[in-house]
């Protein structure tokens, strides 16, 4: 079974190993303390660590867009996909999302990224509409209910 916890100084070597390569452990430093903060631009953000017996696996984050919607985005470091634990975190996310009081949890998952699409919808996401984002990426923008 996995948690979620916040981010710490001790997990800035497995960052930069799995996700932030080009950054120095400075940079790393100030996006820990960013994520722990809980704020981004006067909204809620937090960054979690998806944790197995006590190594991160990933991260997933929680950003406000509205007081009753929220954005929920995980990464599973690539040597721990396909072993459940996206789905596991997004479901925690969730509950987390609820206890805060959010009634709508949203996902932007770009088109190729078919194992996250298929990992949404088996949590009940549905697609509302495509895009192209800055990026030039096809992305589609899944939502789901969580109110009561």
């Amino acid at each position: 079974m996995i948690k979620l916890r916040n981010f710490t100084n001790a997990d800035i070597s497995l960052l930069k190993k799995c996700k932030y390569e080009d950054e120095t452990n400075r940079e790393i430093q100030e996006k820990i303390k960013l994520w722990n903060s809980k704020n981004v631009d006067g909204k809620y953000y937090e960054m979690f660590a998806i944790v197995d017996n006590d190594m991160p696996v990933g991260m997933i984050s929680l950003y406000q867009h509205t007081q009753s919607v929220i954005s929920c985005g995980p990464e599973i470091f690539e040597e721990y996909r396909g072993k459940g634990y996206g789905t596991q975190a997004v479901g925690m996310a969730i509950d987390v999302a609820k206890k805060k009081g959010y009634k709508i949890v949203v996902a932007q998952i770009r088109k190729d990224n078919e194992k996250s699409i298929m990992l949404h919808q088996r949590l009940g996401f549905e697609l509302d509409h495509e895009y192209i984002n800055k990026r030039g990426n096809e992305v589609g923008f899944y939502i789901k209910y969580i109110g009561e």
